[in-house]
């Protein structure tokens, strides 16, 4: 790309816009902006421009504001909820501490364009500059309204302590690796700790890089508000319907909708067989049995099931040892015996919960920490104290819809 033909034909050099499209009202509610020269080969993107660190900062700076100019000019016709993300990379904002983006800011806010409406988006991937500085500047922004996201959550290079340095508004995740079996796993963990957080701070998701139906649906089971991509739109140098896609969305919302509320009846299905079974074995076999003798038991009724099998009390101690299945046989782990559990997640509140219903319950799916499949846990109440857990086999989990 020849930088010079650039600076000196800013005429030719204009805005993309790519359409953000919301869960809750399936329509259009903003646009990110996408730097574009018209050149004798046509359109092409300003990306490698910008990323040049060859070309001086004041001159990747002008050309990034006579996008920004260009952009603003054509957002004031829009309806005024309309919101508009403006990627900055960290350096370029830094470079005179973002006083000529927020004079530029201010000069459109006096024609119409309320701050609230531009969420600026810090790219930091080869940012070497203090970190502290860049929060500091723009929290300061923030005083003026407009909004931060943090863009490239999901990849590699990405850190959860970010966001809780920031506290951004929007939080943009990049379901590129989502492509991969592989990455996929370990995205869905992430992106669990990651809602999570974003609940915790206010915070919205948004999910990029949306190019099949099946990465739609995965933004919206893991709580995006936001959704932006190929597959919805492509970026564009004119404005679309905001109600382009409104059908569409709907009916994709139904699907979702329909698919989850089968995989909930059939956990509900299978936590009730779960109840019944073991009450069932319980009332026949319980009688005059010590622990480890009730396990034992209890791994020959659900050999098919399970692979693990203890007992604690309502404070997380464990009253018996561990049954575990290795190569088809059961072997008893004393080691296990009086561990506490309490520090585990949601372990106080299931106890809770199985104390007032008087019922066993299923858990999400986890990571198991010592095998490292994907498992569920089945609790029960074996008393007024006493709780049973039944770790259940991937195996199992596989060969039943809905349960992964």
């Amino acid at each position: 790309m020849d930088a010079l033909e650039i600076l000196t034909d800013l005429d030719n050099v204009f805005p993309y816009f790519q359409p953000i499209f919301s869960a809750d009202e399936h329509r259009v509610i903003g646009y990110e902006v996408f730097g574009r020269y018209r050149g004798e080969e046509g359109v092409i993107s300003l990306g490698p421009f910008f990323l040049d660190e060859g070309i001086p900062e004041e001159y990747r700076l002008e050309v990034d504001h006579v996008i920004l100019k260009k952009a603003l000019d054509k957002l004031i016709a829009l309806d005024e909820d309309v919101l508009l993300f403006i990627n900055k990379d960290a350096d370029l904002l830094m470079y005179d501490n973002a006083d000529s983006f927020l004079a530029l800011m201010l000069e459109y806010q006096d024609k119409g364009i309320k701050l609230d409406r531009i969420i600026l988006e810090s790219t930091e991937r080869v940012y070497k500059g203090n970190m502290e500085h860049l929060d500091h500047l723009m929290n300061y922004l923030r005083t003026y309204g407009i909004k931060v996201a943090i863009d490239n959550m999901g990849n590699e290079r990405s850190h959860l302590d970010r966001i809780g340095q920031l506290a951004p508004n929007i939080i943009k995740v990049d379901l590129n690796e989502l492509r991969s079996t592989a990455s996929a796993h370990v995205l869905h963990d992430i992106l669990y700790t990651l809602s999570l957080l974003a609940r915790k701070i206010g915070a919205t998701l948004l999910f990029k890089n949306i190019e099949m139906d099946y990465q739609l649906q995965f933004a919206w089971r893991n709580g995006g508000r936001y959704y932006q991509g190929y597959y919805l739109h492509k970026p564009n140098e004119d404005f679309i319907d905001r109600d382009f896609m409104k059908e569409k969305l709907r009916e994709k919302c139904h699907q979702y909708i329909s698919y989850e509320k089968k995989k909930l009846e059939a956990l509900h299905v299978i936590t009730e067989k779960f109840n019944d079974h073991i009450s069932q074995f319980l009332q026949k076999n319980r009688k005059g049995l010590e622990y480890e003798e009730l396990i034992k038991l209890l791994s020959q009724f659900l050999d098919q099931v399970a692979f693990r099998l203890y007992i604690c009390d309502e404070n997380g101690f464990q009253k018996s040892a561990n049954i575990f299945k290795n190569n088809q046989s059961w072997m008893i782990q004393k080691q296990y015996l009086d561990k506490n559990w309490s520090w585990r997640p949601y372990f106080l509140e299931n106890i809770m919960k199985m104390r007032v219903d008087k019922r066993g319950i299923l858990s999400d799916l986890y990571s198991d920490i010592e095998t490292g499949e994907t498992i569920r846990t089945f609790s029960y109440p074996l008393n007024d104290s006493d709780y049973l857990f039944v770790d259940l086999s991937y195996e199992y989990l596989y060969e039943r819809e809905g349960l992964l």
